[in-house]
């Protein structure tokens, strides 16, 4: 679970071993460096159960390292619990989407704010498809 402070946030892709965990470990690296990290709670999950346990992707590992940042992430799926705790919950494509707001649905609590992670991108990239079957050139977008 992740550590509260003012505001939280949860990114999600389908299988928390590509874009989720490039997205939580950027952000976290942007607040440490602006200095408000304790304002901010930061975490990731699948949407999917398929690589719960797993670390991610070589090449986002790669794509972290090549910016000088390390994580020691496993993926997880996203819980009911996770609706009624995080403030957003962002997620990289229209699939995820549907699918987040179907799930919270079921969810009497539900606090979240789930959008696209592309409606905040400066650059307008709204949707960041899933790179399971791409090559490393998928990665380029971010890397």
């Amino acid at each position: 679970m992740a550590e509260f402070g003012s505001k939280s946030v949860l990114f999600v892709c389908l299988s928390n071993i590509y874009w989720s965990p490039i997205a939580v470990t950027v952000f976290r690296k942007l607040v440490t460096d602006e200095n408000i990290s304790d304002n901010w709670a930061i975490d990731s999950r699948a949407v999917s159960d398929w690589n719960v346990g797993q670390t991610p992707d070589p090449r986002a590992v790669s794509c972290l390292r090549n910016h000088g940042i390390s994580t020691a992430h496993k993926a997880r799926q996203i819980t009911r619990q996770d609706f009624a705790t995080f403030d957003y919950i962002l997620c990289m494509d229209e699939n995820n989407l549907r699918d987040l707001n179907r799930k919270s649905n079921q969810v009497k609590n539900c606090r979240a704010k789930i959008e696209l992670l592309g409606s905040y991108d400066p650059q307008k990239q709204l949707i960041f498809e899933d790179p399971y079957y791409g090559n490393d050139s998928d990665f380029k977008v971010v890397c």
